[in-house]
């Protein structure tokens, strides 16, 4: 296997795939060589570049670009509730809402399922005074928050979306979100694994937006949201109050992004496979209404 190449396991098929990358050059110049990270602070440090790029994708001048999109691997155009020509932009498409049905979870309330599709990695039993555990991070999983946890522990569900993937996020079980989700200012870095070899701070650093929930099953849940670079908008569909498993939360606009869910660590058991395929170090391939866990 190549040390250049991402590597995930899909849920599905139980198969081991090789994830294409869109932009994968520009990617690799920019976090893998000096003249690329001397461009940091133009490209990741403010949110020109990608709102920038937002309204182009917003545009009809990129529609052209949806068809070099649905022809990259993993991406599933024949699920969108459209035609991928009827779409007036790239972003239409990109923020595709898909056929009813296709989405579906088990209705049992003690099973918490994937808030979004993407690849899938689980920190288990977290300190939340410790550092988020990715290779050379310094920060804790109270940066990532802007808050203090009581010291608890947490099983951390990070999801990270694909170019290719369907990009709306919904909520993981019945639950009441308490208010509007807090955001929180920061940079515009990928969050491609390319980046964390020179950015492991990524999630803390990123802006972001952070809801809590408190659900009768599994008590309280932190829902993060991570912008980056290319992420012309996070975009809340919902507000606080009472909401359903699989109830819409919000969409990414264009960019790579992820969903990170912090649970409380006594309350829920993760599904084995996982957390075998994380203790390997491999991400999961897993869709949306997937169960992760059950209440413990």
């Amino acid at each position: 296997m190549s040390e250049n190449e991402i590597k995930f396991i899909d849920r599905e098929t139980g198969k081991l795939c090789t994830e294409t990358v869109m932009g994968d050059k520009a990617l690799r110049f920019a976090y893998d060589t000096l003249a690329g990270r001397v461009l940091w602070p133009g490209l990741f440090y403010t949110g020109f570049p990608s709102w920038l790029m937002g309204k182009f994708y917003d545009s009809s001048l990129s529609h052209q670009s949806i068809s070099k999109l649905v022809q990259l691997p993993g991406l599933r155009a024949d699920e969108a509730e459209k035609n991928w020509h009827e779409y007036t932009s790239f972003n239409d498409f990109f923020t595709r809402r898909l056929k009813s049905g296709l989405r579906t979870a088990s209705p049992d309330a003690n099973e918490l399922c994937s808030p979004a599709d993407g690849r899938l990695f689980i920190y288990p039993d977290v300190d939340s005074k410790k550092e988020i555990p990715v290779k050379g991070a310094v920060r804790s999983l109270e940066h990532l928050c802007t808050r203090q946890l009581d010291g608890k522990r947490f099983h951390v569900a990070v999801v990270r979306l694909a170019p290719v993937d369907y990009h709306r996020f919904h909520y993981p079980c019945d639950c009441y979100q308490n208010e509007n989700p807090i955001k929180i200012s920061g940079k515009y870095h990928s969050v491609n694994p390319i980046a964390f070899k020179r950015a492991p701070d990524v999630f803390v650093e990123n802006a972001r937006c952070v809801t809590d929930l408190d659900s009768p099953v599994f008590g309280k849940i932190i829902y993060i949201e991570v912008g980056a670079f290319g992420v012309g908008s996070i975009i809340q569909t919902a507000s606080g109050g009472e909401h359903k498993k699989m109830d819409e939360k919000g969409f990414f606009k264009f960019g790579g992004s992820t969903v990170i869910l912090l649970m409380e660590a006594e309350k829920i058991k993760i599904d084995d496979d996982l957390l075998q395929n994380s203790g390997n170090g491999m991400e999961t391939l897993i869709r949306c209404g997937s169960r992760i866990g059950i209440k413990l």
